[in-house]
């Protein structure tokens, strides 16, 4: 497979309560963003593509449903299918796992960020959302050990503030934002 060069990549991990904002912020991305975005959501184990169609109808730019080695591409919004972790690959693909639930969850947002840390380091952005679990904030602290960006949602803007509040509790964020700095911050790749 041909190695995809790629500068940057923004990871969004999200619970309970985040839908609304995911979607603000998608649709709010120009049909020709530059940086793949990969969402990790906690969903339903069911097979259904609801999720997918749901963000194909208000993104600007192609949504893709991760299979095993599927390959990171610019400009395309990717989402962690139900009842698999994802995992990030050093050659620009997302490998699927089905390990055990973390945090009473499978994708875990954990388990994402702290494999795109690995893979990817400096050249993340990772974005925790709205949720009712501390998932996610120990695959923050990853990120930041390797030098990506770390941001979390501004608990004031949460439907379920427990999960971005976990986060700047254990450790400090390089933002807590509200979703309209988010947006900012995704186009930006910096706060």
């Amino acid at each position: 497979m041909e190695e995809v060069n790629l500068n940057h990549i923004v990871v969004i991990g999200g619970s309970a309560g985040s839908l609304e904002v995911r979607l603000q912020l998608m649709s709010a991305m120009a049909p020709d963003f530059h940086h793949p975005i990969v969402l990790v959501l906690h969903r339903r184990a069911t097979d259904d593509n609801l999720l997918e169609n749901l963000f194909a109808a208000k993104c600007a730019f192609p949504v893709v449903s991760v299979e095993d080695k599927t390959p990171l591409r610019p400009g395309c919004l990717f989402i962690a299918p139900s009842d698999y972790h994802l995992l990030f690959e050093r050659d620009a693909t997302l490998s699927l796992d089905m390990s055990a639930k973390i945090n009473f969850s499978r994708p875990s947002i954990d388990v994402s960020f702290e494999s795109v840390a690995d893979a990817w380091g400096a050249k993340v952005t990772a974005i925790l959302l709205s949720g009712a679990n501390s998932d996610g904030t120990r695959g923050l602290k990853a990120i930041q050990e390797k030098g990506g960006l770390a941001v979390v949602q501004d608990p004031a803007t949460a439907a379920m503030p427990t999960m971005p509040q976990s986060a700047i509790e254990a450790l400090s964020p390089d933002g807590v934002a509200t979703p309209l700095q988010l947006i900012e911050i995704i186009k930006k790749g910096t706060i």
